[in-house]
């Protein structure tokens, strides 16, 4: 058995990955994400949820901002054999971010029948664009910085908008000039684009493969259309601050599956 860190994306490789993960746990944290591999052909379920296995036997799993700390994987391998192995995962502690300055009409929008409308159109295409599952894997590339500039946002603080509670910020947030480019951070697909989201402004969605799903947020161009696939390091996009923003800077964010967040500075290099 072999568990090793590669750009800061968790490998883990074993036969039937027999006490990998646990030998492993103090490496996996609340928004990580975990490709680890079992045989090929194998069964597996993370606590009631499939998690489907390449042909090579690799998988992805991803556990979001308030992952609790014990975790079953059940594992039946081809010849009918079950496994549960035990993942812990490591608690992280928040900041507090507060934003002053951001349009009102974003924080507490004025709720029309006609904006109630869009709102809920724009979400469920996003959430579309996050429950594709692809038997690619793009993320093979590994992942690179899509744009540099000072970290403004980080993964998992709690946000007030002009002192209103809004949710916790589910993606890292790179402060740069408006058009600066933004690149593709691996191989990919673009899976939507929005010019004008309510909230989010300029909006891409891009696959990375096996339910890895990014959104970047605030665009002020998007180059790149639905169906196109992308390489690493190619422009899909320019910074901007569209949408609920008090400045230039690319929001970046990550999911596993529709409704699992993932911190996506684990998986790339110091900046």
């Amino acid at each position: 058995m072999k568990f090793m860190l590669r750009r800061r994306l968790a490998f883990v490789f074993s036969g039937l990955m027999a006490g990998a993960l646990a030998a492993a746990a103090q490496s996996i944290q609340q928004g990580s994400v975990v490709i680890g591999q079992a045989v090929p052909g194998s069964t597996l379920s993370l606590e009631g949820r499939a998690v489907p296995v390449m042909p090579d036997g690799r998988f992805v799993i991803g556990f979001d901002r308030d992952a609790k700390a014990n975790w079953q994987l059940d594992i039946l391998n081809p010849q009918g054999g079950r496994e549960v192995l035990a993942i812990e995962v490591a608690q992280r502690s928040y900041g507090v971010d507060r934003i002053e300055g951001v349009p009102q009409r974003t924080v507490i929008p004025d709720r029309t029948p006609e904006l109630e409308a869009r709102i809920a159109r724009e979400s469920a295409e996003i959430r579309q664009a996050r429950e594709v599952f692809s038997p690619i894997a793009y993320f093979d590339t590994g992942f690179i910085w899509p744009a540099t500039g000072r970290i403004s946002g980080k993964y998992g603080d709690q946000r007030f908008y002009n002192g209103t509670p809004g949710r916790p910020h589910y993606g890292i947030d790179i402060a740069a000039p408006t058009g600066t480019p933004v690149l593709a951070p691996s191989d990919g697909r673009i899976l939507a684009t929005q010019d004008d989201n309510f909230f989010s402004g300029g909006t891409l969605m891009m696959d990375h493969g096996w339910g890895l799903v990014s959104a970047f947020l605030h665009l002020s161009k998007i180059h790149v259309v639905p169906g196109q696939v992308v390489r690493q390091g190619d422009v899909i996009a320019e910074v901007g601050s569209t949408g609920r923003s008090t400045g230039p800077h690319l929001d970046w964010r990550m999911n596993w599956g529709p409704d699992v967040r993932v911190d996506v500075q684990l998986l790339l290099p110091p900046l």
